[in-house]
């Protein structure tokens, strides 16, 4: 493969035809002075030492030079080579709830941002561990597969909203399936699912499957996000807030029996997340115990610099131009290298 890694540089070449054209109109110019001036074989006879191709020559050596400087400047690559590192780390995959629900404002500044804030934390902490994200309502899809790319996995987290998914509802069991799947094949490495929920699993049975991920390896934290007593649910860009069919204002409430269900099931630890950092240090906490093995990791992507050999040929021929004279010099004029006799 062959990339340019500077490529903007190559757009000084536009001015190698302007160079040319300027010379040609020079050196027709200083041509017709001459002619003007007087008989060109009489001229030539009375300059003997003057030369009509070294200048020409030493001009071609000049911009051949500066074009190759121009490429070296742009730093041609050629090639790639991946490194694979082995690192200490775990493997965990985020479940997180962006149901309506988790619009409520019973922690601010509401569910679910809250729940990024915390999130946030936690990858700062990361160093060597790999993170993926899945997201879910009434349904689940995998929203950055799992990854060592912590910056990627924040940009991906900030643009999290409710809409994202058009069914709505809380298929807690179907965004553990999901994570499950996330791992892939069997890893050497620790597995865990943090899954960041208000509890109101409405779908599935969310216990069986977190009982089959613990059969598979996979701990199940659970961070539960709101209080008991529950919050109305804000329609976003009004002062209103969700109604049932009967017209009555929703309320959600924190289930956190079904969150210590689902931990439990999970061979997990739950925990509620409030407007502390309590939550934050205790998954912490909890990742931390997890036994950490080697993770294969392909950690860049290299390419080998060619602007050396364009360098190279270029300074050779400044050399070559500095010892080429304008003039015709006496002691090599036998050897008629220009053709000039």
């Amino acid at each position: 493969m062959f990339r340019f890694a500077n490529i903007e540089v190559l757009w000084l070449l536009v001015t190698i035809p302007v160079f040319i054209a300027a010379y040609i109109w020079y050196t027709r110019r200083k041509r017709r002075e001459l002619e003007a001036f007087g008989d060109p074989e009489l001229m030539e006879q009375l300059m003997p030492n003057a030369s009509r191709v070294r200048p020409t020559v030493k001009f071609s050596i000049l911009m051949v030079a500066l074009t190759l400087l121009i490429v070296a400047a742009a730093r041609p690559q050629f090639g790639q080579s991946e490194r694979t590192e082995k690192r200490q780390g775990i493997e965990a995959i985020v479940a997180l709830d962006i149901s309506n629900s988790m619009m409520a404002e019973d922690v601010a500044p509401n569910r679910l941002d809250r729940a990024k804030q915390m999130l946030s934390k936690l990858m700062d902490n990361m160093v060597n561990d790999k993170v993926g994200l899945v997201v879910f309502a009434g349904d689940a899809f995998v929203q950055l597969p799992i990854t060592c790319d912590y910056v990627s996995a924040k940009m991906f987290m900030n643009t999290i909203k409710p809409d994202l998914i058009k069914t709505q509802g809380t298929a807690i069991g179907q965004a553990l399936s999901t994570s499950i799947r996330c791992f892939g094949e069997q890893s050497e490495a620790s597995r865990a699912i943090i899954l960041i929920t208000d509890g109101e699993n409405h779908e599935d049975d969310a216990v069986a499957v977190a009982k089959r991920a613990r059969e598979e390896g996979i701990q199940v934290l659970v961070v539960g996000i709101g209080k008991p007593e529950g919050s109305p649910i804000p329609i976003p860009g009004t002062n209103n807030f969700i109604k049932d069919r009967q017209g009555n204002v929703v309320v959600s409430k924190l289930n956190e029996e079904m969150c210590r269900e689902i931990a439990q099931a999970g061979g997990g630890l739950y925990v509620r997340c409030d407007n502390s950092n309590t939550a934050t240090r205790a998954i912490q906490k909890e990742l931390d115990k997890l036994a950490t093995q080697e993770i294969e990791t392909q950690v860049y992507t290299d390419y080998n610099e060619q602007f050396q050999s364009f360098a190279l040929i270029a300074l050779l021929l400044l050399v070559v131009d500095f010892f080429i004279f304008s003039r015709k010099n006496k002691a090599i004029t036998r050897l008629d290298i220009f053709g000039e006799k």
